[in-house]
């Protein structure tokens, strides 16, 4: 390749620069270099500043031509000479080349550091999220604590929040998928078993997310099978989060678990009976929740009460069979 851009140069010089500009781009690519060093490279060899937009993907980053990046929030201008980063698609990279006829080299030079841009978009981002809190590059840089600060407050602005407002407060989302999410606002939660963080300033999320995790675990799926709140808000369980550090995921039950477990197999319904009785704020509200009268309810837990080998309308009963159902969620792999 050096030889072929040699005799070019000696024939025409924009030509051999091209074919030197084509080679840069292929060894960066090859090299899987990252947008800023690519953005970084169409500045330097163009001797001007260079800019990527990339809106679809909440991508903006810019570099000047001695290669220090720079970002800006001016428009780019139409003149300047640009590509797109697919087939018939709006500009994405430009050179701040003030207006004027293009050069070959120029066109070239956008042309190859947007193929390559492209290809890594493409290997870490894949297509646009629907939404700005819902890429999840973005959204995780911001829960990781190992992140640098000043690399969680960029991705902040980049999804759209303000980390220098002293009034905003960001919750983080775990839904039982495992793919974390922001809350900045009153909004419809995901479906399924979330788990959902304090409200934090931004810098705050990994704490946010932790406990969001941590919340997540509390969470039932809603059925006969697994009654119990879909939805647990970290900031409402209070000191009973302490026992989350006691039961590891997949952990041997204790033995209370256990019992609930055997009578829950012996007595269809059983288990959404006890869930309502400790939900709940008396036995007549726990009989309005499953939907039976009085006096069955009360069958049910003599049923119960025998099966278990402990007491659930007193008290202390009643404070042992909620905390035995909440085990048995912490416990589940």
């Amino acid at each position: 390749m050096k030889e072929l851009a040699g005799r070019l140069t000696a024939l025409d010089p924009d030509a051999g620069a091209a074919v030197q500009v084509i080679s840069y781009f292929d060894h960066l690519a090859e090299a899987r270099a990252g947008l800023e060093t690519l953005v970084r490279g169409a500045a330097v060899l163009a001797g001007c500043p260079a800019r990527l937009v990339d809106g679809g993907r909440r991508v903006r980053v810019r570099v000047e031509p001695d290669g220090t990046r720079k970002d800006v929030d001016t428009p780019p201008d139409p003149a300047w000479p640009s590509a797109a980063l697919e087939p018939g698609g709006v500009p994405a990279l430009w050179l701040e080349r003030p207006a004027g006829q293009p050069s070959v080299v120029d066109a070239v030079i956008v042309e190859r550091a947007a193929g390559a841009v492209r290809l890594v978009l493409d290997r870490t981002r894949g297509r646009a999220p629907a939404s700005l809190a819902d890429d999840p590059a973005l959204v995780e840089t911001l829960l990781d604590a190992t992140v640098p600060q000043d690399a969680r407050l960029h991705a902040a602005r980049l999804i759209g929040v303000d980390p220098a407002d002293p009034t905003l407060r960001v919750r983080a989302l775990a839904p039982a998928d495992g793919r974390p999410r922001l809350l900045t606002a009153v909004a419809e939660l995901p479906a399924g078993r979330v788990g959902v963080g304090p409200a934090v300033p931004v810098l705050d999320l990994p704490r946010s997310w932790a406990e969001a995790r941590t919340a997540l675990r509390f969470t039932a799926d809603g059925t006969a099978q697994d009654p119990g709140p879909r939805v647990v808000y970290a900031d409402e369980l209070g000191g009973i989060a302490l026992l989350a550090g006691l039961i590891a995921p997949g952990a041997e039950p204790p033995a209370d678990v256990h019992a609930i477990e055997a009578a829950a197999a012996a007595v269809p319904g059983l288990l959404a009976t006890l869930n309502a009785v400790a939900a709940t704020a008396s036995q007549r509200a726990a009989a309005a929740e499953i939907n039976v009268h009085h006096s069955t309810l009360q069958d049910r837990l003599t049923q119960a009460e025998h099966l278990l080998g402990w007491p659930v309308r007193t008290p202390q009963g009643r404070l042992r069979l909620q905390l035995a159902l909440a085990m048995r969620h912490l416990a589940r792999p």
